[in-house]
């Protein structure tokens, strides 16, 4: 079974290209979604992120209080250090257990946001990055996520930039316009990977 690792900068448009390859009949395992899940009221994450943070970061419902969180790591690289190394061994455990089930596919697609910056490499067997014009990505988030300019901009600077995702990358796909542009290379990206995983 062949592994594609899915990875972009913010506002690429990764959520996109991964619906795609899933109405293709491919198996998405999507990081972010297994982040979000492992740190859910009762689970040994929240516990062991709430000795290292304090009681402040959850709200009145005891869920995480992922703003009051963003606050503490985002500029403080040691917080944010401590922060990884309690997600991190996690998720890498979550997608190796997702990955056995789909032993019988031809090919999956694990979707990781900061692959190269954690160094999760090892977890796929190509790199797939979704590249689009920073101005482009900007505009998306705003419109998403309702966050200013420079918020944006500080999450991008966090992130590797475009040349060292092309360097990394087995292959690139352009979201620059619209799902429609989008549609016929992630089609075209099915047959390789296809072709690639049976050969």
């Amino acid at each position: 079974m062949l592994t594609v690792g899915l990875t972009g900068g913010i506002g690429s448009g990764k959520s996109e290209v991964a619906s795609l390859f899933q109405q293709l009949g491919v198996p998405v395992i999507d990081a972010d979604i297994i982040a979000h899940e492992i740190v859910q009221p009762g689970m040994a994450a929240l516990a062991e992120i709430t000795d290292a943070f304090g009681e402040d970061i959850l709200n009145s419902e005891g869920k995480l209080n992922r703003a009051r969180l963003a606050e503490i790591v985002f500029n403080d690289p040691a917080q944010k250090k401590r922060l990884e190394s309690i997600i991190h061994p996690r998720v890498r455990e979550q997608i190796r257990a997702h990955k056995n089930r789909y032993q019988a596919h031809a090919y999956i697609v694990v979707v990781i946001p900061l692959l190269l910056e954690s160094g999760q490499h090892d977890l796929v067997d190509r790199i797939l990055v979704v590249h689009a014009p920073e101005a482009v990505r900007i505009k998306r988030v705003q419109t998403r996520d309702d966050r200013s300019e420079a918020q944006i901009r500080a999450i991008i600077r966090e992130q590797a930039d475009d040349a060292a995702r092309q360097a990394a990358a087995d292959d690139m796909l352009t979201n620059d316009g619209t799902l429609d542009d989008l549609e016929p290379q992630v089609r075209k990206l099915h047959q390789q990977y296809r072709t690639l995983a049976s050969g």
